[in-house]
Formats: C-alpha cells, structure tokens, sequence
C-alpha cells in the first residue's frame, strides 16, 4: 500500500482539495483507497457529509489504544458512498492529544502502526494532515511514502512553504529514512502577475522537487464541496481535475519507479 500525506503548515492552500480529488481519480481507476483526517477541525470528513460529533468511532479511539488492532482500524473506518473510498475520520478530540497522551511512548508511530494492520485491504492511503506541528503531523509523516505540500500561488504562500520545509528537516534528525516530498503549486491564475512570479520563484527555490505542472484555480472544486462530492466524481473532465489527474500519474510514476508495488 502507497501512503501519502498531504501537509502545509498554512491553512487555505487546498490539501482537503487535493486528498479529495485524488481519491476520486484513483477510484475511478478502480483502486482501493483510505483517506485518513487526522486535522482536529474534521475539514475531510465534513467534506465527505459526516458530522465528526455524530460518529461512535474516530481516529482518535486509535490513539487512546496506542497499539491499534487491525480490528479496532476496521471499527473506525467508514464506508462512504463512493466506490472504493474508505474513511477514517477525524473529531475535535484530536486536539487534545498534544497535552493528554502526547507523552506516552510509542505515540508517534500510531498512525503507522494501524495502516500497516490493514495495508493489504488497500492499494492507496491519503492522510489529509493539519497544519500545526505536533503529534498529528509527527504521525502523518512518520506513517508515509511520501509527502505532498499543495502550495498557493500566492506571496503569503512561501511563508508556510518555507517552515514546512524546514520542519521537514527538523524531523529528518530524528527518522531512519529520508522524507521524499514533492511541492504542488496550487490555484494558479495564468492571468495574474501574482501567480506567475510566486510560481517562478517557488521552483527557483526548491527545483526538482516541484511538479512541473500547476493546479489551476476551477470553480468546480467549490461546486463539487458544496455538494460533498470528489470533484475528480462530480466533474472528472474539468481543467482542474484534468490536472490532478496528471499529478497522479507523475506521483504513481514516481512511487511505482521506487519498487514497482502499484501500477496506474
């Protein structure tokens, strides 16, 4: 099973977007997927139409067991109405982990732990990760393949690039093996001087790990939230979705170059 976290320590720059439309497109495919929300504000799983308050298990019933059984994953999950999407959604009670449990031992391989329990019943696992610094995003990154950070075109934008970067290097001290991650320029505005120039300048900075390519802005992607639905399901040839799914390809090239488990 392929595990990618989408991450950035700023808000607003489209990961739920992106972990929505990719599960789609790899859907459509006929992959098996489990999105994981792991952000407090359940940003995914409203996304998806399910009301965190209303839920009798979450991610966070893992974290209470430390050792999650392939059981206690399967307890958690939620079938969604769309083919081949599986969800294990996130609550406010995430919030919490930092100062009630974020000292136990093992606590930072939770999340790896539980994927691995049921990596045979998927080909791809999404964690949707949210945008501060803590035993979360300790998880998330300590669970994937690889890391993906959608950035906005925008000068705000390089900011947050700029300390997740550096809080990717903080974390390398402390993992066996390097983190392999790849910066997604997103709502790009072709028509805007803006756009261009932060575009520019982000692959100035970062090279080889930008995609060559950019998300463009597509109002279908709030068409899509409004109605709950993967925009990649809602409206799959739209220039938007037409970009991620080129991302996909890029990204499975990229995994799929590393040890031939998963083929587009």
């Amino acid at each position: 099973m392929i595990v990618w976290t989408i991450a950035n320590q700023k808000g607003g720059v489209g990961k739920t977007t992106t972990v929505a439309t990719l599960a789609g497109h790899l859907s459509r495919s006929g992959k098996r997927v489990l999105l994981i929300d792991t952000d407090p504000h359940a940003s995914l799983t409203s996304y998806l139409d399910y009301d965190s308050d209303l839920l009798e298990g979450t991610l966070f019933d893992l974290f209470e067991s430390v050792s999650p059984t392939r059981l206690q994953v399967e307890r958690v999950t939620l079938r969604t109405s769309f083919e081949n999407i599986s969800l294990i959604p996130a609550s406010i009670a995430l919030s919490t982990l930092d100062r009630t449990l974020g000292g136990r031992e093992g606590m930072g391989l939770v999340l790896r732990d539980a994927l691995s329990s049921v990596s045979a019943h998927y080909d791809v696992a999404l964690i949707d990760c949210p945008p501060v610094l803590g035993v979360m995003m300790v998880n998330a990154l300590a669970a994937c393949r690889r890391i993906l950070v959608p950035v906005q075109t925008e000068f705000l934008a390089l900011k947050g690039l700029e300390r997740m970067i550096k809080t990717f290097e903080i974390m390398q001290g402390s993992s066996q093996q390097p983190f392999h991650y790849t910066i997604i320029p997103t709502m790009f505005d072709k028509r805007t001087r803006a756009s261009l120039q932060t575009l520019e300048e982000i692959r100035g900075l970062y090279g080889e790990s930008v995609w060559n390519s950019v998300i463009p802005i597509d109002t279908k992607f709030r068409d899509a939230s409004h109605l709950h639905i993967p925009p990649s399901l809602f409206a799959p040839e739209c220039r938007g979705c037409y970009a991620y799914r080129e991302l996909l390809g890029y990204l499975l090239a990229l995994d799929s170059n590393n040890d031939g488990e998963l083929q587009s």
